[in-house]
């Protein structure tokens, strides 16, 4: 490797760890349009980009954004957007949830299998009361952002194994592979914390690298290209 590529190289790698959120998608949330409450079973319906998304459940209550008033800001944007994830959900789209006695299993559905579909966690738990998401084995995640919301404050998520926990817990996880559904138990009574997901892309179809990607590939091609020019110009 020459000299004028390994500088390249080392330039473009420094440039990418000063950016951090070089390789950020864009997330499709979810958009909330139907619900039907019940504290031990109920439902949703809505759309995350062009995939259908519907959960069965227990829903507390939903706050979409055709709601004129009430409803989670989803802010500051820092609290539920970070890692991998470019962008918070849109105000007031938001299923809540109260826990507790008699929930079962949670379950989102989607229309289409999602690569690597994420998931914005809202005031789980509270002081003195902890609460929390338990997934399956099967279904990894990380936690890629995380802080006090608008609403109540507090601090973020924390992850053991497979659980996400919460003291007045919010963030996003993001989950590593491809799924048709996602499916938990939130064993904690609580009155109320809430979730949203959302895709950044289905089966086969990649996600959108954030636009400081493109950046980073024009300031490549610029360090290279003299050394290009001069390879043409002496064979």
């Amino acid at each position: 490797m020459s000299r004028r590529i390994l500088v390249t190289v080392i330039f473009l790698g420094a440039v990418m760890m000063l950016e951090g959120d070089a390789w950020a998608d864009v997330i499709a949330w979810t958009d909330w349009t139907s619900f039907s409450a019940g504290t031990t079973t109920g439902t949703a319906t809505g759309t995350t980009g062009s995939v259908g998304v519907s959960y069965l459940g227990q829903v507390l209550s939903n706050s979409n954004t055709n709601n004129t008033s009430g409803g989670v800001s989803w802010g500051p944007a820092s609290t539920f957007s970070g890692g991998s994830i470019s962008n918070a959900p849109p105000f007031r789209d938001i299923i809540t949830l109260q826990g507790g006695t008699g929930t079962g299993t949670n379950t989102i559905t989607f229309s289409t299998p999602v690569v690597d579909p994420v998931m914005a966690i809202w005031s789980l738990g509270q002081g003195g009361g902890p609460a929390s998401f338990v997934f399956s084995a099967s279904e990894p995640f990380t936690i890629q952002s995380g802080g006090p919301s608008n609403e109540f404050g507090g601090t973020s998520i924390t992850k053991a194994g497979n659980v996400v926990n919460g003291i007045e817990g919010n963030g996003t996880i993001r989950f590593s592979g491809t799924f048709s559904a996602l499916t938990w138990t939130n064993p904690q009574s609580e009155f109320f914390y809430g979730f949203t997901a959302g895709v950044a892309g289905v089966a086969g179809v990649p996600g959108v690298p954030g636009p400081s990607t493109f950046v980073t590939f024009v300031m490549g091609l610029l360090v290279l290209a003299p050394f290009i020019r001069r390879r043409r110009a002496h064979p």
